[in-house]
């Protein structure tokens, strides 16, 4: 079975936020930076389809690395609550934002993680795009899912 992870924006001045679908269901939202033209360091990454990678490390444990984004490496799904001072281009999910800070990042993460790991992350495809471009979450409240962590 083949899985869409969809990260649909929403562009502001001083952040990106976001919200993850699952196969058409949230799981959780997301903070990046703002959209600064793909400059590296400074900017959200463009809006495409990617596939992922599952990596760890002592620093962020499990987490994501977006494969093949044009003129950028090393761009990973991780836990942050502050887009300004804890990314670099990254994407961080969350279960909240409250203004430009994401709560619980760890938790949206972890379900993330979980609901990638029941399809494989070789089935799983990203894609980014933004409400005036999307054509499943534009006016529809989707609920949900809170796993057991």
């Amino acid at each position: 079975m083949n899985a869409v992870i969809e990260l649909v924006r929403t562009y502001g001045d001083e952040a990106t936020v976001g919200r993850i679908f699952f196969n058409d269901v949230e799981i959780c939202q997301s903070i990046e930076l703002p959209w600064q033209h793909n400059k590296p360091n400074d900017s959200c990454i463009p809006e495409g389809e990617y596939k992922l990678q599952h990596r760890h490390t002592e620093k962020y444990g499990d987490h994501l690395l977006v494969e093949n984004v044009p003129g950028r490496a090393w761009i990973l799904f991780h836990p942050a609550n502050y887009a300004k001072k804890e990314l670099r281009g990254c994407i961080a999910p969350v279960m909240e934002v409250r203004g430009l800070y994401g709560m619980y990042s760890r938790v949206a993460l972890h379900v993330l993680l979980r609901n990638i790991r029941q399809v494989g992350i070789h089935f799983c495809t990203l894609k980014i795009c933004s409400y005036g471009h999307n054509h499943a979450a534009v006016g529809i409240s989707h609920p949900k899912i809170f796993q057991n962590t």
